[in-house]
Parts: structure tokens; C-alpha cells; sequence
């Protein structure tokens, strides 16, 4: 049934949860990395581990030839692309099909499919699961103002390409469409390769919710409920709670049935999720897009469902059928995700690369941590600086929010700057107490960031090294990553 070996295409903590589960299951994992992750936590607790190359992305993690070779160099018999990188790409899940490998993740005719983001929302539309209203076209300045005006103030101008909140500009009016357009285009050409743009409704009063999907290649399509998403930064996810506490028992019976159906009729295969925006105004639900891979969030929907989502893509990726049936799976309590990211708050969320000093993680009942970090790890440059997610699990959301807010305050880190203190000032904000929190919330709170503590300071004297004596050097912030995670309003 299962594979020998798997290779897992990424790094960090979510190549280390991969391999957890692999070697759960007696399966052989197989590492690769860059020059900048050495010494990386995946690459210690992997069986083999591949030297890619340089630590650019370009020439490493998103090298799909050398990725392939390294694949039949070590034997492995699938690949698990994690997120980010790779785990989209439809042309990588080809060239392992060609050489007889397997792809753990949905097909290339899904991706292809789910991936145009304007081909996707024509094809659902046509199916009967409402889209936001906006344009299946890309439009520039000479069209814009129009197809604005009927559409209606205020719109948003996403990039066609590419993702995670990157390029998303707002415009209440036509003079700010005219910037907006502007702005999206140049930072999704240096972000994406391509400056074209689309424009759609926004809604200022919404919030951000999920549907995980696991489906099998023998017509098994399953909803594992919803995740909240709705605390974010530029559209960045910051933290993520299930269920939403925000919709009825009838509202989450539409909001399941509208991810299934887009499912199906996509033959969706292996897991995904399914995004939805919720208008509060007038309670309905919009497909905003569809991410053809396992989440960030993913561990709040396993530790409510008892499902081990990387455990049912292996198995689906094998040929298996889900280990459990459609609509049997049962919710039990809530849980909430705080992703701890080595930046800086209080200076526009700049990455704060650099050597951990100290690291305590939490612990105690149904607290968990998924992390691809240690103590006396340097944090590299050139990648997303997130370095782990803590999660915990209650019976009730006041139970599970208390829980990690006492997990957050337990966790040590010193050597780099982190978001903890603005993660627990959320957490015990009213507005996110009552649940009444949209998408706004952070920028709608600017005293969360007044007098906002980044760094923790260390427990033990520090240890003087030949690198760190007389000061040392501070690393420096890797442009592309910085343009990806800072303000865009570099104009």
C-alpha cells in the first residue's frame, strides 16, 4: 500500500511534519536543501538528505530538474511537495510523472484548472457556486474605471498570478484605482513574471473562511468543516481558529456544500482547500480561490477531526481510498493557530534573520507545536521567516484561546525579533474574544502595535562566540523576501 521512500520538496516545518508522519507510517524520507539549511532541522531528521544548490530560491527549492534528479538519484518513489514553492506547479507534478514518480498532490489538470485564477472563477460560476463579482478577464487602465464603476466601490486589484496576498491593492474610487492599478502590476511583474490584473468587489466588512477537502481517485469527496481565517495582515494569514465562530449551523451547511460541490465538478483530487469569503453585511458566501495543496492551518482541522491530513494525501497519492467515508467524520471542540514568524512588528513586519539564542517551546495538554527550528539555529535570509506554529486544542474556543494564550507566554525565543506579544495582544483584544473580527481587525487596531515588545531577552548569559564577539554582524534582510512581507508602498 504505502511508498518506500518519499522526498520532501520544501523545508522548514512543514518538510519536518511531512517526514513525522512518513516515518509514522515506516516510510523512508529523503531531504533536500540549499546551501542556507545546512543544518536545518528537516535535514537532521530525514534518512538521506540532497544537496540542491545555492540558497536562492531559483536555483534550489524551485529547481524542478534538480529536484527530479535528486528523486531518482535517492530512489524515491513519490514526491510531497509541501506548500509554497513547488506545490502548485503543475509543470513540476508533469516532470515527476514522466520519470515514474508520484506526485503526493492534486493531478496537473486540477492544478491547471484551480490555478487560473480567472479561469477558475469562470468554471465555478458555470457551476453554480458564487464567485466574488469582478471581472474573468484581466483589464487595464483604459478599462478599469468602467468595469469598477459597475461592479461598484470598492474594488480590489489582484495580480492573475501568483498569491499569498502578494499585489492585492484596494481602491474606493477612481483616482485610487488609477494608483492601485499601478502599484498591483509592478509588484506582481517582480513578484510573478506577469503584470496582468483583475478587479473585483470588495467587501469592507468580511471575514475569511475555508473548507478543507480530501478527496480519493475513486469519487470519495470529503469536507473536513471549516477553518476561520480571518486575523490577517495584507491578507496574509496571522492566526486561524475551527470552527468559525462566526456563522449558523444552516450558514455552515451552505458554506460545506457549496466546497463540495466545487470539488466535484472540478474531479478534485488529493487534499485542498477551498476559500470563501463571507460578506457580514448580508451573510453570504463568495469562492475566492482555491489552494491545491495542504495549508499552514491545516493542524486546527486535525486536532478537531482526529484526520491526519498528510497521512490520507499519501494514501490517496497511492491509490488508496480515504480511510473513512464521506460525511462520517465528527468535529470535536475548537483549536486555534498562532504561526510565530522571526519579524519585527512595530517596523512594518521586516524579517529579523539571525542566530536563536535561547528557545523554549510550550507544552502541557492538547498544546501542539509544529516547528522547523532549535536553539542555536540561524534563521536564514532568503525564505519565508515563519518559524513554527503553535496550536492548541479546548473543549470550548474560550477554553482553546486561553490554552494558547498560555502556551504563547510559556514560549522563549531570544537571539531574533518575533510577533509573539502582537499574536497574544490579539488573542486578548474584545474584538477577537467576541468573534466579531473581519479581515480589517489589524489594521482597524493600531494600538496593538503602540509600545509592542519583539524580542524576549535571554534567561542565561550569552555565549560569546568568535562570530558574535565585539558585536558581531547583524545578517541582513533578503530583498525578495522583504518585498513579499512588506507594504508594497514603495512607490
Amino acid at each position: 500500500m504505502w511508498f518506500g521512500k518519499i522526498l520532501v520538496a520544501n523545508r522548514g516545518e512543514i518538510a519536518v511534519r511531512v517526514m513525522r508522519t512518513a516515518r509514522e507510517l515506516g516510510i523512508a524520507t529523503v531531504a533536500v536543501y540549499s546551501s542556507a539549511d545546512e543544518d536545518a532541522l528537516h535535514v537532521r531528521l530525514a534518512d538521506e538528505a540532497v544537496f540542491l544548490g545555492p540558497a536562492e530560491p531559483q536555483h534550489s527549492y524551485l529547481d524542478i530538474e534538480r529536484i527530479v534528479e535528486a528523486a531518482l538519484e535517492t530512489g524515491a518513489e513519490a514526491v510531497h511537495p509541501g506548500y509554497g514553492f513547488l506545490s502548485q506547479n503543475p509543470v513540476f507534478a508533469e516532470r515527476l510523472e514522466e520519470e515514474g514518480i508520484v506526485f503526493i498532490g492534486p493531478p496537473p489538470r486540477v492544478q491547471r484548472l484551480v490555478g487560473d485564477k480567472l479561469g477558475a472563477r469562470k468554471f465555478f460560476s458555470s457551476k453554480g457556486v458564487p464567485v466574488v463579482p469582478g471581472t474573468f478577464e484581466p483589464v487595464d487602465a483604459s478599462d478599469a474605471a468602467s468595469v469598477a464603476e459597475e461592479i461598484g466601490f470598492p474594488v480590489m486589484v489582484k495580480p492573475v498570478a501568483g498569491g499569498g496576498g502578494i499585489g492585492m491593492f484596494t481602491a474606493g474610487s477612481v483616482e485610487e484605482l488609477e494608483e492601485s492599478l499601478r502599484k498591483a502590476a509592478d509588484l506582481a511583474g517582480r513578484a510573478f513574471g506577469s503584470v496582468e490584473v483583475y478587479v473585483e468587489r470588495y467587501f469592507p466588512r468580511a471575514k475569511h473562511i475555508e473548507v478543507q477537502i480530501i478527496a480519493d481517485g475513486h469519487g470519495g469527496v470529503a469536507h473536513l468543516y471549516e477553518r476561520e481565517c480571518s486575523v490577517q495582515r495584507r491578507f496574509q494569514k496571522v492566526i486561524e481558529e475551527a470552527p468559525s465562530p462566526s456563522i449558523s449551523r444552516e450558514e455552515r451547511e451552505r458554506l460545506l456544500s457549496y466546497a463540495v460541490k466545487a470539488a466535484e465538478s472540478s474531479g478534485y483530487v488529493n487534499a485542498g482547500t477551498f476559500e470563501f469569503l463571507f460578506d457580514v453585511e448580508e451573510r453570504r458566501f463568495y469562492l475566492l480561490e482555491v489552494n491545491s495543496r495542504i495549508q499552514v492551518e491545516h493542524p486546527i482541522t486535525e486536532l478537531t477531526t482526529g484526520v491526519d491530513i498528510v497521512e490520507e494525501q499519501i494514501r490517496v497519492a497511492a491509490g488508496e481510498r480515504l480511510s473513512f467515508k464521506p460525511g462520517s467524520v465528527e468535529r470535536r471542540g475548537h483549536a486555534v493557530e498562532a504561526r510565530i514568524y522571526a519579524e519585527d512588528p512595530s517596523a512594518g513586519f521586516i524579517p529579523s534573520p539571525g542566530r536563536i539564542e535561547e528557545l523554549h517551546e510550550p507544552a502541557g495538554p492538547w498544546i501542539r507545536v509544529d516547528s522547523g527550528v532549535y536553539e542555536g539555529y540561524t534563521v536564514p535570509e532568503y525564505y519565508d521567516p515563519m518559524l513554527m506554529k503553535v496550536i492548541a486544542w479546548g473543549p470550548t474556543r474560550g477554553a482553546a484561546v486561553a490554552r494558547l494564550s498560555r502556551a504563547l507566554s510559556e514560549l522563549h525565543i531570544a537571539g531574533v525579533r518575533t510577533n509573539k506579544y502582537l499574536l497574544l495582544r490579539v488573542l486578548r483584544h474584545e474584538a477577537f474574544r467576541d468573534a466579531s473580527y473581519t479581515t480589517r481587525f489589524l489594521d482597524e487596531h493600531p494600538e496593538l502595535y503602540r509600545e509592542l515588545r519583539v524580542e524576549d531577552e535571554p534567561r542565561r548569559p550569552r555565549r560569546e562566540t568568535p562570530e558574535t564577539r565585539g558585536g558581531g554582524e547583524v545578517q541582513s534582510v533578503n530583498a525578495w523576501r522583504a518585498a513579499a512581507r512588506i507594504s508594497a508602498a514603495d512607490s
